[in-house]
Order: C-alpha cells, then structure tokens, then sequence
C-alpha cells in the first residue's frame, strides 16, 4: 500500500504560520478587550467624592473598621466625632498639621511624587510614564526596592492620599490599597477645593480610640473647643496622628513629644528637641522655614520645652 503521508513542505508550512498568526489576531484583540475592561472597571468603581462638596460624610471607612475591629474582640467602640467648620478652629491646627503631615499641601495635585520618589528609590520621570520603558523600568527596581525594605519605608502619603484612606479604604498596606489612595487623591483634587479637603481631613482624622476629628479631640485630650486650641496643644494633636491610638496627649504622651517639639520648632515657637530623645520609628519632618506668625493671633510662649510628661506645654483648664 502506498505511504499516503508525507512531510509538510515549505507550502504546508507557511499555511501553517498564517494559521497561527490568525488565531493570534483574534486573541489579541480579545485580550486587549478584557485588560480595557478591566481597568474601566477598577476606574468606574472606586468613589467619585462630588457630592463632598456640599454634604458633609456621614461616616467613614476607618471609623467602620474600628467598630468591626473592637466587635471582633468582644467589645464596644465608642464613637466620639464632632464636626466643625475650618473656619471655627484654631489658626495654629492648619500650620502645626501642615507642617507635620504635608508641607507641599497647597503645591501638589493629590500626590507629592518627589517625595515619594525620594522614599522608593525611583529614578525615573515625575509623573511617572508607563508608555516610557526608562519610567516603566525605574517603576519596577522601586517596586522591588520596597519589598526588600518594607519594615524601613514610609508611605509619605499626602494628606489627600490620608484622607482617601480614612474615607473609603482600610489600614491595611498593599500595593493595589496603595493604588487606591493615589486614584482616589486624585479624584479629591479635581473636584474638591484645598480648604475644603482640609476641612474634612480634620474632621475625620484618627486622633485617639474612637476618637475622630480636632473637635472630638481637642475636648477629650484638653477639655476645650477645636476653635481655643493654643499653639502647644495644636503641635500635640499634629504628633498624635501617626500612632493615635498607642500615643496621644492622654495615652503615652512621652511618645509624640519629641515630634511635637519638632513640629514647635518649625512653626518658630521653640529650639530644637532637647533632652527628649527620638522613638526609633519616628518620622523626621522635612525641613520647613515657618513664616512668621501674626502677632494678632499668635499665643506665643516664651518658656522652655515642655518635659515629655507635660508634653502640650498649656494644660488645660480642669
């Protein structure tokens, strides 16, 4: 019987080679289709803050997740929130928090890419371009920069990027929560105005347990209104943000008080940290020249730095 089966040759390949490359071009396109989709997807549904604007939030992610986190253990969190417009709160809250969280508020668009370059290691252009392979390969040794040292690297998260978090995300630290923050800052920018997102960082901020906002804590830590706070007290609540609930004026004062001599200094108040010696993880603060305060409302005091048992310097009338 004849052998009826012969090697393909140079005619067979090549209709071979089309058929691979057809079958490539209808995946292609399929492909294309599902990663657009995808990122539409992750576009459309994280929050559109317009509505902030007008309305004030009714609550907040971090708030909901300590209440989850407390029930989870078998107890209660209260809720103290009081809110307060910016214009009823004392002058020396927006410079001693500026001044602590994000001197470049008033300068970036959501997110201070110097700084985070600075912080990862990028070396690429600023916004990064991920059309560009120099950008997209300086994205890529930061990435992998940050995983090496991630017990070392800190966030350096705007204080929009904090307030996306505390509105509508966890305390949790990933790369893709990461990507949430700055997608979602963005968004505060473009439709938010810098007060306005000032006014609601500092009336949803952590600032001790199941204490959120300036006005909530300036009655818990100093028996006072957010709108009396003196400059001392102003400098404590800027350095309880970063450890709120293990260090705040109430709780560990000794903790936040060598930040808050910092932060003292660099509003003009006082001379460095003396005698009070730097936690191991604490932030250092970039350097900052203060302007000058106005003597009309300044409440400036001429006495030392406070002892860390005394760490706001003006305690409250009891």
């Amino acid at each position: 019987m004849p052998n009826l089966t012969r090697p393909p040759g140079n005619g067979d390949r090549r209709r071979t080679s089309a058929g691979l490359l057809r079958s490539a071009g209808r995946a292609l396109p399929q492909a294309l289709f599902w990663i657009l989709a995808a990122v539409a997807a992750v576009w459309l549904i994280h929050p559109w803050p317009l509505l902030l604007r007008w309305l004030d939030p009714g609550t907040t992610s971090y708030m909901e997740h300590r209440v989850q986190e407390a029930r989870e253990t078998g107890e209660e969190l209260e809720v103290r929130w009081s809110w307060v417009p910016l214009d009823q709160m004392s002058p020396h809250l927006e410079r001693a928090v500026l001044i602590a969280e994000d001197h470049r508020f008033r300068e970036h668009r959501g997110v201070d890419w110097e700084a985070l370059a600075e912080e990862t290691r990028y070396r690429g252009g600023l916004p990064p371009n991920l059309l560009d392979a120099e950008d997209r390969e300086a994205l890529r040794e930061a990435v992998g920069y940050v995983r090496e040292h991630r017990d070392r690297v800190r966030g350096r998260s705007t204080l929009t990027q904090q307030l996306a978090r505390n509105l509508y995300l966890s305390p949790r630290r990933t790369f893709f929560r990461k990507a949430q923050e700055l997608l979602i800052a963005r968004r505060l920018e473009l439709v938010l105005s810098k007060d306005r997102i000032l006014e609601i960082y500092l009336n949803v901020a952590e600032l001790g347990p199941g204490i959120f906002g300036v006005e909530a804590a300036a009655q818990a830590h100093f028996g006072r209104s957010a709108a009396e706070l003196s400059p001392h007290q102003a400098a404590a609540l800027a350095a309880t943000l970063p450890h709120p609930r293990t260090s705040n004026p109430s709780l560990n004062p000794g903790r936040m008080a060598w930040r808050q001599a910092l932060i003292l200094e660099r509003m003009g108040l006082a001379g460095p940290p003396e005698g009070i010696p730097a936690p191991d993880d604490v932030e250092i603060l970039p350097p900052v020249l203060p302007d000058t305060l106005d003597p009309d409302t300044a409440d400036v005091r001429g006495d030392a730095l406070p002892a860390p048992s005394d760490p706001w310097g003006d305690p409250a009338p009891r």
